[in-house]
């Protein structure tokens, strides 16, 4: 046998042993994952957090006067040296970083640096209407690069809609939510919703009325929107199956990196103006659109709604939800592991609440 054969059957039966080394992905449940996150860190108990319902004990607080037990904050003009930020530069260069820091580590998660490539394939083309207007859309899979765990896939559904009498690139807003093509039928639990708007046409009909275009990104299809899906998606999939590290990214994180991945296809369609994207969201969906704004500056525009606890609220303020509602089993894959030390009743590590995040 020649040399170059003897090594390359080397190479094949290192590569295969590698393979057989992987372990298996979890299959865990929401509560496996979570106890083992708190194991991780050493919480042998979580306080609950507080009730909407208005009778029962422990209800949410919407008084004023006991709305505000740590009125202390972080000075955000302040590094952590005690310096005053007094220049923009000064901002973007050293206390801006320390910002992205504490978030990173403590409360969000971070993006790890072997976050697949994501290759843009257009499914579908299709003349259509939304409302009366004439449209040209999109239907598009972003396909995340799995050779490193091939049981796991992830493809990202994405639409582009367009006015079709556009002579140029149109500013876009970006949405949270559905991603379908015009011609779908709207499914009934989305109808509903359309139905509580009272008589103002949709969003999507008075975007593409003003000469705008919209993309709608679906979330879940980057990232599972509960924690027995985190050692799968996007997160599972850079983690080869196996459970989160506490400063791993959280599923808003996730979403996140997947309106920039959407960005970063949008960046190369001529009828889109990239740079006027805008990034949008409701509730869970509110949280992960100021999150994409906050990390990607690419974004033009940011429209959050209801984003509660976790987004535009302040953690400091004992006013509706709090901190505790996102450490619990029902919402804490949203956040970092990290984050869980925060809602502790008893750890190694003592009692933490939203006083004590940086």
């Amino acid at each position: 046998m020649t040399r170059h054969r003897i090594s390359t059957l080397l190479l094949a039966i290192l590569a295969s042993s590698a393979m057989w080394a992987q372990p298996e992905p979890k299959n865990w449940t929401t509560a496996d994952d979570h106890r083992n996150m708190m194991e991780q860190l050493g919480i042998k108990a979580l306080r609950p957090g507080p009730s909407g319902n208005e009778k029962a004990p422990n209800h949410a607080n919407y008084d004023e006067t006991t709305a505000n037990p740590f009125p202390d904050y972080p000075e955000v003009l302040r590094l952590k040296n005690g310096k005053p930020v007094t220049t923009a530069d000064e901002w973007w260069k050293l206390r801006r970083p320390e910002i992205v820091e504490d978030f990173s580590r403590e409360v969000l998660g971070r993006v790890p640096p072997n976050a697949p490539k994501i290759t843009w394939t257009v499914t579908k083309t299709e003349n259509s209407t939304v409302g009366p207007f004439p449209v040209v859309a999109k239907l598009l899979t972003g396909h995340a690069d799995n050779s490193a765990c091939p049981s796991i896939s992830v493809d990202i559904q994405l639409v582009v809609v367009t006015p079709a009498w556009a002579k140029k690139p149109v500013p876009v807003m970006m949405m949270f939510g559905r991603a379908a093509l015009p011609s779908e039928p709207l499914p009934a639990n989305f109808a509903r919703f359309a139905a509580m708007a009272g008589t103002d046409p949709p969003s999507t009909v008075q975007l593409i009325g003003a000469g705008w275009g919209y993309a709608g990104l679906n979330p879940t299809s980057v990232q599972a929107d509960n924690g027995a899906g985190l050692t799968k998606g996007i997160i599972g999939l850079v983690n080869k199956g196996q459970p989160r590290k506490p400063d791993d990214w959280g599923s808003l994180r996730a979403w996140a990196w997947g309106a920039a991945r959407a960005l970063d296809y949008l960046e190369t369609d001529s009828a889109v103006d990239a740079r006027r994207v805008g990034i949008e969201g409701v509730s869970r969906y509110g949280k992960a659109a100021l999150v994409t704004m906050a990390f990607d500056t690419r974004f033009a525009v940011v429209l959050i709604g209801s984003s509660g606890e976790g987004g535009a609220k302040p953690h400091r303020r004992n006013f509706g939800e709090a901190v505790e509602n996102l450490t619990g089993s029902g919402e804490y894959h949203w956040m970092a592991g990290n984050f869980l030390k925060y809602g502790a009743s008893e750890a190694a590590s003592g009692s933490r609440n939203a006083g004590d995040i940086p």
